[in-house]
């Protein structure tokens, strides 16, 4: 294609449609239709230009002028409570429900991953002795602790807030660096596990496995499933880098971000709640067995917010991804 005749021949319509968008709202009846058929042919035009003859100064030119078109044709929403109803009622856990083939073979692997690293650190005394001296592995495991006063440590209040700014971070990250292939959620993961492996470890070394089950569980199944969809969501998306399936991979990476952002709100949510028990039951006088029944009553209540509103919704269409009319306007590949 000769792109300076194709400019040529269209310069007129992009003209035109820029001087109706300086308009505004003062168009007549047939200026808007004028303008709608304008915006449509000139994204089929911006679409040609790309595919054939790609200039940047001229894509970068229809591409804002496209984009001023669709908010004018479109125009702009606010959301609203409807919106964040939705987004808790269907949005959020459909995408994980989505998103399940991934996380939890991740969360089966990563905990099978932690058992293997506490087995053998507690049965290797050479590898405890590398991790501290033995005075300092006596305080950390003895009654009354390191392990033990850590989740007293600080007021209720602070340490859940600290708590819940930990894991969000870490669940966030899993979900951004999922775009850099895999590599910096699995590293992610793997810090996550051999802490858990190392308490596990050095507990049961101690004679005292029951006791660190018994702070670890009440906040940890809740906590560690967010971090698990987190990483599994991650990975997703860096999947999506390698292998875009049917889709042109631009496209498909947009929808799988878009989703991935709207998990990191919900997991924020879920942790918040895991920072809460972990703040204020885990460290509290309850019986072990109470503060095991809240985490693991917790626990049931997500996966079946998930299965149920989440398995509704996604059989009804809902992906997580945001509503149409919000995304960006998928321009025709040409032939």
């Amino acid at each position: 294609m000769d792109l300076d005749v194709y400019v040529t021949a269209h310069r007129a319509e992009w003209d035109r449609l820029d001087h109706l968008l300086r308009r505004g709202r003062g168009l007549t009846g047939a200026e808007a239709d004028e303008l709608v058929a304008l915006y449509q042919r000139t994204a089929t035009h911006l679409s040609v230009i790309q595919s054939t003859a790609p200039d940047p100064a001229l894509t970068a030119r229809l591409t804002q002028l496209v984009a001023r078109a669709r908010a004018a044709v479109t125009g702009t929403r606010r959301a609203s409570w409807r919106d964040v109803v939705h987004f808790l009622i269907a949005g959020f856990p459909a995408a994980v429900y989505r998103s399940r083939h991934w996380w939890i073979p991740t969360a089966v692997l990563s905990t099978v991953l932690a058992a293997i690293i506490g087995w053998w650190i507690g049965t290797h005394p050479e590898v405890q002795a590398a991790i501290a001296a033995p005075d300092e592995l006596r305080e950390m495991t003895r009654p009354g602790g390191q392990y033990e006063t850590y989740y007293s440590s600080h007021p209720a209040t602070s340490f859940a807030a600290q708590v819940w700014t930990n894991n969000a971070r870490a669940a966030a990250m899993c979900l951004v660096l999922g775009a850099f292939l895999c590599f910096p959620v699995l590293w992610v993961l793997f810090v996550n596990m051999l802490n858990l492996g190392v308490g596990i470890g050095l507990m049961s070394s101690a004679g005292r496995l029951d006791t660190f089950l018994g702070l670890v569980i009440p906040h940890g199944l809740l906590e560690l499933t967010a971090v698990f969809v987190a990483a599994g969501t991650g990975l997703r998306l860096g999947w999506t880098l390698i292998d875009p399936g049917p889709l042109p991979r631009r496209t498909a990476m947009a929808q799988q971000g878009r989703a991935a952002i709207g998990m990191a709100i919900g997991l924020a949510l879920v942790l918040f709640v895991s920072g809460v028990i972990e703040g204020f039951v885990t460290p509290s006088g309850l019986p072990t067995w109470a503060r095991i029944t809240i985490g693991v009553v917790a626990e049931i209540a997500f996966l079946l917010y998930v299965y149920v509103l989440g398995g509704r919704a996604a059989r009804a269409g809902e992906s997580g991804d945001v509503e149409a009319a919000d995304r960006s306007a998928e321009l025709p590949t040409a032939a």
